[in-house]
């Protein structure tokens, strides 16, 4: 089997954990992988952290990279990053937790050198991720248009709700009165979208969820679609202007503009380790069932 290529990304704001990366660059030597590392994570290692790479590791900038693995070191908001850089090469990604709860980052330091085996191996699984995308009827969202989680309708203000009126495949579903609205990914439903309500979905289900956030009606309730639906939003707001947020990503919008949000034409491939199941994380992350009496 030809050596693979693998493009690093991390997070610059946890030097104690170093040591993990250590691990990881040493057991790709072992496998004589082809490594390089992304220029900002790259002089965060040699220049602040003072780490001896391998030789042979190089830097590389923003999307300018092939390889056969994307790693992510650090939580789930370095893989969302890793996943905007990797886009639509359809390069795998491999998360490993750094952090915290760690959904998509989901395998721990103390795994890497079974999994890097089992890696090199190829014994790991491919899983397809949807992503959304975002267009407006004028003008273009600044930067990336596409998010892995989720794309957020919100208020800018302290004070007043925003009305957001979404119509679904051309047809008028409701005027949300309320702080904003959460169209997610089944990826998303273990974000934001869970921290407001809304239901948590198995990943390849084909689905999206609309949750929105303090609503100002006891009936509103999340619902879900299937992911070929296209979503339409128009809001209406006091201060005339809203956010608009992609997987975190915040810019002002003008209320004269609507939104279309609809399933992009790529996913994202997330690697898993062989008996890995959705439900055991759900019950480990979020102690899913767990009774305090006992």
């Amino acid at each position: 089997m030809p050596a693979l290529r693998f493009a690093i990304f991390g997070n610059v704001y946890q030097p104690r954990k170093s040591s993990s990366v250590q691990k990881l660059l040493g057991l790709l030597e072992q496998h004589r992988a082809k490594v390089m590392i992304e220029s900002g994570f790259y002089a965060y290692l040699h220049d602040k952290l003072r780490i001896a790479l391998p030789e042979g590791v190089a830097a590389f900038e923003g999307s300018d990279f092939d390889a056969d693995v994307a790693v992510s070191m650090g939580g789930d908001g370095t893989f969302l990053e890793t996943a905007r850089r990797v886009a639509n090469k359809q390069i795998p990604i491999l998360g490993v937790n750094m952090g915290r709860m760690g959904f998509l980052a989901d395998v721990t330091p103390d795994e890497l050198e079974t999994v890097v085996t089992q890696l090199c191996s190829g014994r790991l699984s491919t899983e397809e991720r949807c992503v959304l995308q975002l267009e407006y009827d004028r003008g273009e969202p600044e930067g990336y248009p596409y998010a892995l989680n989720e794309v957020a309708v919100l208020k800018r203000d302290m004070s007043a709700m925003i009305g957001i009126r979404v119509e679904i495949n051309g047809e008028y579903l409701t005027t949300y009165q309320a702080d904003g609205l959460i169209v997610n990914t089944p990826t998303g439903s273990t974000g934001y979208a869970l921290s407001v309500g809304g239901p948590i979905m198995q990943p390849g289900s084909r689905t999206l969820g609309l949750v929105p956030v303090a609503p100002h009606s006891l009936t509103v309730r999340p619902i879900t679609v299937t992911d070929d639906a296209v979503v339409r939003l128009t809001v209406n707001s006091r201060s005339h202007q809203f956010l608009v947020s992609l997987d975190g990503r915040s810019e002002k919008c003008s209320e004269d503009v609507r939104l279309t949000i609809r399933r992009a034409p790529y996913y994202v491939k997330v690697l898993k380790r062989p008996g890995q199941s959705f439900f055991r994380t759900i019950r480990n992350k979020l102690m899913w069932g767990a009774d305090s009496r006992e």
